[in-house]
């Protein structure tokens, strides 16, 4: 483990003795969701890794320490903080410089679970090529990360505000292996199928550890991207979620909304059009990665 990675003992100790560990994001927490159900689907999550047999280890910039697991005290404050930086590539190392609060995106979980020797990581739906891209170059560092750091992401695909088909082929150009748990489509966050089939697709958590450890033996660098279908009881219908999307972009555009405050304001805003509806299936999605994460975890352990 790396020196700079504060880790829980729970968490210390399954890296130590070579158990299944389970990264989570801690942005789902600070800009995803409002207060408590924040800290409800936290708990949630952390349980179904538990009770697949795996330890969590949500992680965050607490004070300028990067913490790998955090207690019950911590995950409440950050659940209420008001302050919290969105913590990517780019600023994480100076968020720990300055020792400040943050909470990590995907792609500043995927380095601190590697600095931490963690394999595995779930978290709600990956940040890609934003719509309109094409004029305003905003392309997530979720992707880039993908394509250098060797964690595999569980997840139930882009999040549905984005271009899928863009963020797919960065994916591809990046040369990040997309595969899809389950169907032959990628899935669309909020709902099961995209309609835009997967490069690869699987049916089982062994056919992913065989994937990984066959990458490993060939020397190939980077992460592996897992799309994970929410639930069909759980979904929203992509036809719906298509209007609901195109209404809140509009929105943001009104409200000139800009940069990393698009994503979570997109959301939020999602969250009150449909009446709450996205925010339950966000919290299910999230649980079932959890559960597929720790499952996955448990079988690259006992490789």
């Amino acid at each position: 483990m790396h020196p700079s990675v504060s880790a829980s003992p729970d968490v210390k100790h399954a890296i130590e003795s070579n158990k299944a560990v389970v990264a989570l994001e801690s942005t789902i927490i600070t800009h995803g969701m409002p207060y408590p159900q924040n800290l409800e689907t936290a708990q949630a999550v952390e349980a179904k890794v538990i009770a697949a047999g795996a330890t969590p280890a949500t992680i965050a910039v607490l004070n300028g320490e990067l913490k790998v697991g955090l207690d019950d005290a911590q995950l409440d404050a950050l659940a209420q903080s008001t302050g919290a930086a969105k913590l990517s590539r780019a600023d994480l190392s100076f968020a720990i410089a300055q020792r400040a609060t943050g909470s990590t995106t995907v792609a500043a979980t995927m380095i601190a679970a590697h600095l931490a020797g963690i394999e595995v990581f779930a978290t709600g739906g990956i940040g890609g090529v934003h719509r309109g891209a094409e004029n305003t170059f905003d392309i997530s560092a979720d992707l880039q990360e993908l394509a250098i750091t060797p964690v595999t992401v569980v997840s139930a695909g882009a999040k549905a505000i984005l271009d899928i088909p863009k963020t797919l082929e960065v994916l591809e150009t990046l040369g990040v292996p997309v595969i899809a748990y389950g169907q032959k489509n990628l899935p669309a966050f909020w709902s099961c199928d995209s309609g835009i089939p997967a490069p690869l697709s699987v049916n089982s958590t062994k056919e992913i550890v065989d994937f990984i450890q066959t990458r490993k033996m060939l020397g190939i660098k980077g992460g592996v991207l897992i799309g994970n279908p929410v639930p069909s009881a759980d979904e929203i219908p992509k036809n719906r979620m298509d209007l609901t999307i195109a209404q809140a972009i509009d929105d943001a555009k009104q409200a000139g909304v800009t940069g990393k405050d698009v994503t979570p304001w997109l959301l939020g805003h999602i969250v009150k059009l449909t009446e709450g509806n996205s925010l339950v299936t966000n919290q299910a999605l999230i649980k079932n990665n959890a559960d597929l994460a720790a499952r996955l975890a448990v079988d690259l352990a006992n490789t």
